[in-house]
This record gives structure tokens, sequence and C-alpha cells, in this order.
């Protein structure tokens, strides 16, 4: 796996990464008991690929298996292609600037099967597709998703496959060798990068004061319903995180990723999951509410219950 960051899959069943991305596609093993939320690789042989890894973890598992959470958040589309052209080498791009994150997919084969890359790079010369050709070929795990490692910004691959990519004109199929073998990877698009930061309770009651802060932001509680019967804040939007399967495939069509979006459940752990998880569909400013609704209660309103 190439890249760092996953969560449970709102619209990111697949988040996948891949060989050579440091971040897991991790797959969060709720159990039905509230004690931790246990992150377990999707696949064993992406831990080697990685040089990074985040370990989320939660006060609130659940029954669901949130596996393989980065799919693309590119208008909602997993399979984004590009048109296909070579190049040998490293042309530097915008997408080497700092502040930015591209989109790539790679096809992965051993190091002593130069004679299959050769045979597979003429043939994406010759139209095929990369991302076909990854689902029959490639060795590394994101082939389940045709090769994609997602969006990636500098600092969460191994560093030959990201001078590679970071340097690769878009769209252009280019070729690496890394300790993990052979790489054809295209670098789909590019986007300037994400921002993910926490925010104070007594911030975000003073933003929530302005009468144009609720339409111009989204606000998420991914308690679960019995917790929120406890207590709550007003225009919260309920997706308790024990029923991700049934509102993470939607995230992108429900919610804009152009939008700021605050995410809060009742310390700040679990929501910091999700934060990290939208920040990889595509969502360009995430506010994870720091402490949770607990924090809020005891710094800004005493009249909101703990529990």
């Amino acid at each position: 796996m190439l890249r760092a960051s996953h969560l449970p899959p709102l619209a990111y069943p697949a988040l996948t990464l891949s060989a050579l991305r440091i971040s897991l596609i991790p797959t969060f093993n709720l159990s039905s008991s509230p004690s931790n939320l246990q992150k377990v690789s999707t696949f064993s042989l992406s831990h080697r690929f990685l040089h990074q890894t985040f370990k989320p973890f939660s006060r609130q598992p659940s029954s669901l298996s949130l596996k393989r959470i980065l799919h693309l958040p590119m208008e909602g589309n997993p399979h984004l292609r590009g048109t296909a052209s070579f190049s040998a080498g490293a042309t530097a791009g915008n997408s080497s600037e700092t502040g930015k994150e591209i989109l790539v997919q790679h096809l992965l084969v051993k190091e002593d099967d130069l004679k299959l890359l050769l045979e597979l790079q003429q043939r994406i010369s010759g139209g095929e597709d990369l991302s076909d050709l990854a689902v029959e070929y490639s060795i590394c795990p994101s082939k389940e998703e045709g090769g994609m490692l997602g969006w990636v910004r500098k600092g969460q691959m191994v560093p030959e496959f990201e001078e590679a990519a970071f340097s690769a004109p878009l769209n252009s199929v280019v070729r690496c060798k890394t300790k993990f073998g052979w790489h054809l990877l295209q670098v789909l698009s590019e986007r300037e990068e994400s921002v993910l930061q926490d925010i104070q309770p007594e911030e975000l009651h003073q933003r929530m004061q302005d009468p144009s802060f609720l339409d111009e932001a989204q606000l998420i509680d991914v308690r679960e319903p019995e917790e929120v019967a406890k207590a709550s804040l007003p225009s919260f939007q309920v997706l308790p995180l024990r029923q991700f399967g049934s509102w993470g495939p939607e995230i992108t069509t429900k919610f804009d990723p152009q939008k700021d979006t605050y995410v809060m459940c009742h310390h700040g752990m679990r929501s910091l999951q999700v934060a990290k998880w939208l920040q990889s569909q595509g969502f360009q400013k995430v506010f994870n509410v720091s402490g949770g609704i607990h924090a809020y209660s005891v710094k800004v309103d005493q009249s909101i219950p703990t529990y």
C-alpha cells in the first residue's frame, strides 16, 4: 500500500491502498462490544510496502467490518481512467509542487519479470487500459481495485515510486523500480492538498453563532442513536459509525466535498477516524471536534448532559 489513510468505508469501502502506499487500507473491525476499534490491514503483503502507518482507534466498535476504505473521491467514480501515453522519465509538473495531491494507479510485477513488464507496456501503448492489465497481472493488492492507489501526497510512498509519480505528466504511463519490483504507474489527476485539523469546542461554538455558518458548513455526528438521545447539538446530522456500510458508499452524494465539514463523536476518537476517511474521499477541509461533545459540554454549555 502506498498510502496512509483509511477509514470506515464511507464511499470508501475500498479506499484501497496498494503496495506502494504508506497508507493502509485498513479494515476496521468494529466488534459488537464497545471496547476498541481494531484496524486490520486487508492485505498483509501491503504492510511491507509502507514506511508509515496510520493507526486509527475508537472507543466504539461496531459489528461492521469496514474494509478497504479508500475509494477515490474523484466525482465518486472509483474507476476513473485517463488516456495513456508513455513517458520514459520525469518531467516535473504542477503535481510536484508542495501542497498537491495526485490520483495514481499502477501495476506491479516481480523484479525478474522484465519481459512481462515490457510486454504490458507495449499493450498499453497499443490502447489497452492499465487498470485492466493490473487486475490480471499485478502482484500488488491494489489489483482488486484495478491498481488504484487513490489520492496521495508527498511522504506517503516509498521514495522511488514517489519521485516517479510526482514528476510524471498527467495520464502518461511511467516505469519505475522499487525494492518490490517493477511498476507501471499513471497519474490520472491532481488537486490542491486537503486539510484536516482539530477544532476546539469554544471555537466551534463561536462559529455556530454566525447565521451563515450552517449554510456554508456540514456537521456530522458519528455517535450511535442511544448516545445522541442522551446529548446532542443542533444541526448535526447523525451518521452512526456502526452503520457505516449504509451511509459510507453515498457520502459524496449526500455531502459536498468542497464545503467545510465538521465531525463530532463522544470524545473525538471515532470522529477523527471518520475525518481522516472523509479527507481520503476528497473532502477538502475537514474539522474534528476535539474532545467531542463531552468537551463541548464541559467547556461551553454545561446544560448538555455528560455520559
